[in-house]
């Protein structure tokens, strides 16, 4: 894979980690087996490359489709969307230089793996512990990320754990990201390239295989 590819791949991650929180913030639903693509990647601390990550293209077909909309540069941008990830990637930068935290967050998903030998990945339990690893970790750097939403679903506390579950997610992207060299200013200049690749992922890697 290209680098261009396999940040393409990272970015998608991102806007599809924002993508579901919009969705829960908002309608209080989502796609359960996208969120679940998504808290996979965390469980992938030393992947052989960057689609071994997210496992396969189709993972991130919720992403790559976002990607497309965010940056293409017509009226179907998301401002709170594109806040998220703009977020995710300021916040990515501050987590990347406090290496307590780092341990922190590994000794938290060892923890969720033990978790796992009793409950699926998408038990409310699994996904309390991840919302829980959030708030002990992310949460604490500033700024904090402001989730916007209707207060129905907002303050139910299930919803609101799926939400920062979903947050741990997404900067596991954005720390991908990182470490692919990606920058905020590549995605401001590269925006074509990056809607081109992210169609030619749909195109090549989902519709053909």
């Amino acid at each position: 894979m290209s680098s261009l590819s396999e940040r393409t791949l990272a970015l998608a991650g991102m806007f599809q980690a924002a993508a579901l929180v919009k969705s829960l913030a908002t309608n209080g639903q989502l796609d359960e087996s996208d969120m679940e693509a998504m808290l996979e990647t965390l469980l992938v601390t030393n992947p052989e490359n960057t689609l071994a990550v997210y496992g396969r293209v189709e993972n991130i077909y919720t992403g790559l489709q976002t990607l497309i909309q965010q940056l293409e540069g017509n009226a179907q941008r998301d401002i709170d969307i594109a806040r998220y990830v703009i977020n995710l990637l300021h916040l990515s930068n501050k987590l990347m230089k406090n290496q307590s935290m780092m341990s922190q967050l590994a000794d938290g998903i060892e923890r969720v793996r033990a978790q796992l030998e009793h409950f699926s990945l998408m038990h409310e339990n699994v996904i309390a512990n991840l919302a829980g690893i959030y708030t002990d970790t992310i949460s604490r750097l500033q700024p904090k990320i402001i989730v916007n939403g209707d207060s129905r679903y907002l303050s139910d506390n299930a919803t609101a754990n799926r939400v920062r579950a979903l947050l741990l997610a997404g900067m596991r992207s954005a720390v991908l990201w990182k470490q692919l060299k990606g920058s905020r200013w590549q995605i401001l200049l590269q925006r074509k390239q990056f809607v081109k690749e992210a169609k030619y992922l749909l195109k090549e890697k989902i519709v053909r295989h």
